[in-house]
């Protein structure tokens, strides 16, 4: 053989080699950075997540706290309008036993008095009506004291 066309075919071979070899190099260096792409694009959605979760109770415990300050209200009114309700009732109760009370003492009559306690006497004072009828009793009452 020809020693220039061996060269021209060892150069040849020589270059499809380096070619390999540069093609090999540029796809290991591609193959690390696609693999340290998804590394990070993995990391990435990881945190999108987390922060899309977070959001997501956040505005939850926001619509919880919102729902237990409306149910705590609507308490309070309902809680307000029914001692409001009590107050009135209690109030009527109150006028009808006055009256009712006024119409017994008028009908049946009452008894009112003082007393009055000194040394060893009680002073007594009462007062009975009956209907339209009043009877005053004053009487002083002496006490036995044991010395």
């Amino acid at each position: 053989m020809d020693p220039r066309i061996k060269i021209i075919i060892e150069q040849e071979a020589a270059v499809v080699i380096q070619a390999w070899w540069r093609g090999t190099l540029v796809r290991r260096t591609l193959l690390h950075a696609s693999l340290r792409a998804c590394v990070i694009q993995r990391w990435w959605k990881q945190m999108l997540v987390k922060l899309v979760e977070k959001k997501r109770r956040l505005s939850l415990e926001l619509y919880a706290q919102q729902e237990w300050a409306v149910v705590k209200l609507q308490s309070w009114v309902r809680m307000w309008r029914l001692r409001l309700r009590y107050c009135r009732l209690l109030h009527a109760v109150r006028i009808i036993q006055i009256y009712w009370r006024w119409h017994i003492c008028r009908t049946r009559g009452f008894i009112q008095g003082h007393y009055n306690l000194k040394e060893s006497q009680l002073n007594l004072q009462l007062e009975i009506s009956l209907g339209l009828q009043a009877c005053k009793v004053q009487q002083c009452i002496s006490l036995p004291v044991n010395e």
